[in-house]
């Protein structure tokens, strides 16, 4: 709910936001990159509100790039923590809660990753400490989570910018 307020706030006072973007200026993008990596690769994480954010905040297309090239890092992140810290997450009651049509997929392999992620909120926790814990190479973590990932980001990205100019063009 926070981050959806936060969402709202910047889109509501996106000329304010943009001078302060423009004060930063080139840090301004690896600052959202930066920022919206941490989250992403938290458990239990909703990017959604970031991305309409980047999209509010930088436009559709560099909007997206923010979000993919957070993404990638977010991957990275994630799975790097996960292998420090996949003891604390109770990976096989997760598991054992998987819808049956996720269970059709070997654990760990890139159809189970895939699957998984689409589950909203709980399924890339679950996706990520799965490819730590079961060792899946880091690319193929990757690339699952990208692939569900950046599609969703994109639209909510071209939403965002798309909400901005209906806000603006009202006012």
């Amino acid at each position: 709910a926070a981050s959806f307020a936060l969402a709202y706030w910047v889109i509501r006072h996106k000329p304010h936001i943009e001078h302060e973007i423009r004060i930063i200026g080139p840090f301004a993008y690896p600052l959202a990159i930066a920022v919206f990596a941490v989250v992403a690769s938290a458990p239990f994480s909703v990017t959604d509100a970031l991305a309409i954010m980047n999209g509010a905040i930088f436009g559709p297309v560099r909007g997206t790039m923010v979000d993919t090239v957070g993404l990638v890092l977010a991957a990275l992140l994630g799975y790097w923590v996960n292998l420090h810290a996949t003891n604390l997450f109770n990976l096989q009651e997760s598991l054992k809660r998987l819808p049956p049509w996720v269970k059709r997929f070997p654990v760990g392999s890139p159809g189970f990753l895939l699957a998984v992620r689409i589950i909203p909120g709980f399924g890339g926790t679950v996706a990520t400490a799965t490819a730590a814990a079961f060792r899946v190479p880091m690319w193929v973590h990757v690339w699952t989570m990208c692939a569900i990932a950046i599609p969703i980001c994109a639209v909510l990205t071209i939403f965002g910018d798309r909400v901005t100019a209906a806000v603006h063009g009202y006012e």
